[in-house]
């Protein structure tokens, strides 16, 4: 069984319970804390520049009811005090260390492409990584052929194997209460890597590294962070 240090502690969101979730405060604490990657959301302004939002507007964490897709990037800076980054920034920030981008809401293309050229200019491809279901993940395959993917699944019952081939994912990424060891042995034979989303107690993560999972992202990195230092295998 491999020990506890072995499992890839991805931050969700950044440090959400210490900063404001997707910005540049909240990454930063969960790369203190020890996390191996930061998994964040991004989604295009009216202009098309990629920002890290998980709604579709302002209103849940900046008290603006304003959809995102109707705004610049500029009018985004003036509702938030220029507190919602820019793809762009989010990358700066975290120099050499990994991000998992997530993109959620509609199937969007143009978006997929959009991101991934900002990646690409940036110089961030070898540490970069993306999450979706099979539709936008099959844009970013088309976008860059080299992504690594990790393909969002919320079912029990496995991917076909004709998306598989034509998605490449190297993740398979599920919610963790779908998550049993019938399911991790699967994915391992298949010869995908496993990774949950997003438990957030000590017991439901070493459940999760005891079925043999190989990447955890958590709401609660410190938490994980410790339980990973502990060190050794699980009982």
């Amino acid at each position: 069984m491999a020990p506890l240090r072995d499992v890839t502690a991805v931050a969700h969101r950044g440090d959400p319970y210490r900063f404001r979730e997707n910005t540049i405060p909240s990454l930063r604490s969960a790369l203190r804390c020890g996390a191996d990657a930061v998994e964040t959301d991004v989604r295009l302004t009216r202009d098309g520049v990629p920002v890290l939002l998980h709604d579709e507007t302002l209103k849940r964490l900046w008290q603006r009811d304003r959809p995102l897709r109707a705004l610049s990037v500029e009018e985004v800076r003036g509702l938030t005090s220029g507190r919602v980054p820019t793809l762009a920034e989010a990358l700066t920030a975290t120099d050499g260390s990994r991000l998992m981008l997530d993109l959620p809401g509609t199937p969007d293309e143009r978006a997929a492409r959009r991101i991934v050229d900002v990646v690409r200019e940036c110089g961030a491809r070898d540490r970069v990584y993306y999450c979706a279901g099979a539709v936008t993940m099959l844009a970013v395959r088309a976008a860059d052929p080299a992504a690594e993917i990790a393909l969002t699944w919320t079912t029990a019952a496995p991917p076909r194997p004709a998306l598989l081939t034509a998605v490449r994912p190297r993740w398979l990424n599920y919610r963790f209460g779908l998550v049993d060891r019938a399911l991790a042995e699967r994915v391992h034979r298949d010869g995908l890597l496993l990774s949950v989303w997003t438990p957030d107690t000590r017991r439901s993560m070493r459940r999760l590294i005891a079925l043999g999972v190989d990447s955890i992202t958590t709401n609660r990195i410190d938490t994980l962070c410790a339980l990973r230092a502990g060190g050794g295998p699980l009982p």
